[in-house]
């Protein structure tokens, strides 16, 4: 009997090509429930048992079913050793890009800003000037300000959004 290091280089990748064409669709799918869809890192998983099919190919059995549990056992220790691999790392922290904010020493960049921002709050109307005030520099919450108003939390809460969008927006025109 020969085995797939016996074989010659030719026989190996006709059969690799055949092993592949026969399951990749079967592992996919397994890696794409293992994954939870996340189609870019089951393709990759395949890419890998695949890899691995062809480094251990005398390992792997010659009967297609046989061939096929190999593959999906491969494929399937593969998700579990990238779990274990995250949950041993500490939480990827993204750092925030802070070049934009002036210095404390910046008084043109300061100044320019405060210009900015009194253009565009006097752009706003005075209710809406007042209820970011509020939130915002005097630090009460929605609720306080709905007490304080009369109104219903929802309200201040959407109106506050729509305060936040037009300063946004009178903002980005100055």
């Amino acid at each position: 009997m020969l085995r797939a290091s016996d074989e010659p280089p030719a026989d190996q990748a006709e059969r690799m090509t055949a092993l592949h064409a026969e399951h990749a669709r079967a592992v996919l799918r397994l890696l794409l429930v293992l994954t939870q869809g996340q189609r870019q890192t089951a393709e990759d998983l395949l890419q890998e048992t695949m890899l691995r099919a062809w480094r251990h190919l005398d390992s792997v059995p010659a009967e297609s079913d046989a061939a096929r549990r190999w593959l999906l056992t491969v494929a399937r220790r593969l998700v579990i050793d990238g779990v274990r691999l995250r949950r041993g790392r500490p939480a990827e922290v993204h750092l925030v890009d802070m070049t934009w904010i002036p210095a404390g020493d910046d008084t043109t960049g300061s100044a320019l800003a405060s210009y900015a921002i009194g253009r565009a709050l006097g752009r706003l109307s005075p209710a809406q000037r007042s209820l970011l005030s509020e939130v915002y520099l005097v630090g009460r919450s929605p609720e306080e300000v709905a007490g304080r108003l009369g109104l219903p939390i929802g309200t201040v809460k959407s109106r506050t959004h729509y305060a936040l969008r037009a300063l946004r927006s009178g903002l980005e025109a100055a």
